[in-house]
């Protein structure tokens, strides 16, 4: 692929800001909804902006560990819901609770570690004979379809939500505002000049904004809740006896280590060891879509980051960075397909970029309003980004078979089998432990491949 901006480019500092705000926009989504999906299902309280302040840190020491080499973001991650759930649920209480989400994510790191030796003691050879082009392409290419109905869900909500939680807009006022967005963005990132083609998301997340806005106060006018997309419920709690003060228009996060130092006395080892089981099985099923995004990100930037700067400091970057996220935000993180997809749609691969974002993440999430406005950006104007976010990472998979003979069974069944599992969302659980669907289908095609290899 044709770069704009290559790994070591530095852009002007102002359009350098635009970027990062946009790579921020791509990340934001999942990765605020990590946190909100565990404090509903454990009414726990965990903070997004804390969340945010957590992914920005991750990033920093991952682009450290990896030399700024390697342009990707790091986001929460959704394979750890369940362990972090698990967390809450053997707490004696809920500070305890915190306080096992560190302990988690030094768990998952330091299997990251481990790995992490083993690959720069024996190579990374035995990643290309295990994991071809006809295993990883097919399984990049699972990580973007797998998120298809999350995007399509998307795009018919809106943010305004009845008495009974059900959202109030139609699905065809939504839909507009969604496809508005989608359009916007392909026009732009396709026949946009070089300047407009770096930022179509900010464009096309504009567009879809101002048409849910207008359309939002049509409703609000008229009485009519089809009509309202956008709640603005968000910037009620800035306000302070009807004013901004400067209290309500900054604050720190909840950071989940001060919440955690409330739980060393309840600590116990039946505690630590349940944590355990719930997050060393994850990280290693986490190692596979490490794996899968680099491999991914390596195409787009025509170098092979499995080998500059190494896998293992991919792996250590990966691990300590999520632990330092968790540290802060209580998410662990991982390299997000969505920032790989806005690497590949914008053609910028500066990783100065992506540092930007992390540190612009990290003001952010001390200012409250700044907050409140992302919180009101409607759902489907984010389900148009990733229609084509999403889109584009299962086209980079796809992309990675074009050099293979599917004339040969051996490439067609295991391509195959990989993409019937994962778009069939094949997955397994065990206890609290569960296979996720990329992971299943790595695993299957990995098996597959082996098999008829042999003759």
């Amino acid at each position: 692929m044709d770069l704009i901006y290559k790994v070591e480019d530095k852009p002007k500092f102002s359009q350098m800001i635009v970027y990062a705000f946009q790579q921020l926009l791509a990340i934001m989504a999942a990765t605020l909804a990590v946190p909100v999906i565990v404090n509903q299902a454990t009414g726990s309280n965990m903070d997004i902006a804390a969340a945010l302040f957590g992914a920005g840190v991750g990033t920093m020491v991952y682009q450290l560990f990896t030399k700024s080499k390697s342009p990707v973001f790091l986001g929460s991650s959704f394979a750890f819901l369940g362990s972090m759930m698990s967390a809450f649920w053997g707490a004696a209480s809920m500070s305890l609770g915190y306080l096992g989400l560190i302990i988690g994510a030094g768990f998952a790191g330091l299997v990251y570690v481990v790995i992490a030796l083993i690959v720069k003691k024996v190579g990374v050879g035995w990643i290309d004979k295990l994991m071809p082009p006809v295993v990883i392409g097919p399984t990049v290419a699972i990580i973007g379809l797998s998120l298809a109905g999350n995007a399509i869900g998307d795009l018919t909500k809106g943010n305004v939500a009845g008495a009974d939680g059900n959202p109030l807009a139609s699905t065809f006022v939504c839909l507009i505002c969604g496809l508005v967005t989608l359009f916007v963005t392909m026009l732009c990132s396709t026949y946009g000049k070089k300047g407009i083609r770096l930022i179509p998301f900010i464009i096309g997340i504009l567009a879809g904004y101002c048409v849910a806005l207008i359309f939002t106060l049509i409703g609000n006018a008229s009485g009519n809740d089809a009509f309202k997309v956008i709640s603005f419920a968000p910037f009620a709690n800035l306000l302070e006896d009807g004013k901004v003060t400067l209290k309500t228009f900054f604050s720190v996060p909840r950071f989940t280590f001060l919440e955690a130092s409330k739980g060393f006395s309840e600590l116990n080892a039946g505690y630590i060891g349940t944590v355990a089981v719930a997050y060393l099985p994850v990280a290693f099923v986490v190692f596979a879509e490490h794996l899968a995004d680099h491999k991914n990100i390596s195409s787009i930037i025509g170098r092979d980051l499995l080998k500059d700067p190494g896998l293992n400091r991919t792996l250590l970057g990966d691990g300590v960075g999520s632990f330092f996220g968790a540290l802060f935000g209580g998410c662990p993180n991982t390299t997000y397909g969505e920032s790989i997809a806005c690497v590949a749609i914008t053609r910028n691969a500066s990783t100065c970029t992506i540092f930007c974002t992390a540190v612009l993440a990290m003001i952010i999430s001390f200012i409250n309003p700044f907050v409140a406005f992302l919180n009101t950006i409607p759902s489907c104007v984010m389900g148009g980004v990733c229609m084509a976010l999403y889109g584009f990472i299962a086209v980079s998979g796809l992309k990675m078979l074009q050099k293979v003979d599917l004339n040969e069974n051996r490439n067609l069944f295991t391509a195959s089998v990989i993409l019937i599992a994962g778009i069939g969302g094949l997955s397994l659980s065990f206890g609290s432990v569960t296979l996720t669907t990329v992971a299943c289908a790595l695993i299957l095609g990995i098996i597959t491949n082996q098999v008829l290899s042999r003759k």
